[in-house]
């Protein structure tokens, strides 16, 4: 039986695939979200986190993801 692979972390790659935005802008709003939720420099970005944070439905999001 094969399972779904989703991913629960979010990169720059993503970001960028999602909003159309440079890679630059992408790692610029990753670090505006790790703010918002008092993460470390060293904590990944939840694809929940980003969604609650850009307004987008995760629905919307999760096919758009790099596996």
């Amino acid at each position: 039986m094969k399972t779904e692979t989703v991913r629960l972390c979010i990169y720059p790659k993503d970001v960028q695939r999602i909003t159309g935005k440079s890679e630059r802008y992408s790692r610029l709003l990753l670090q505006k979200v790790k703010s918002k939720f008092d993460k470390d420099v060293h904590q990944f970005v939840t694809v929940e986190e980003f969604c609650v944070y850009t307004g987008l439905k995760k629905e919307h999001v999760q096919p758009l993801l790099l596996i």
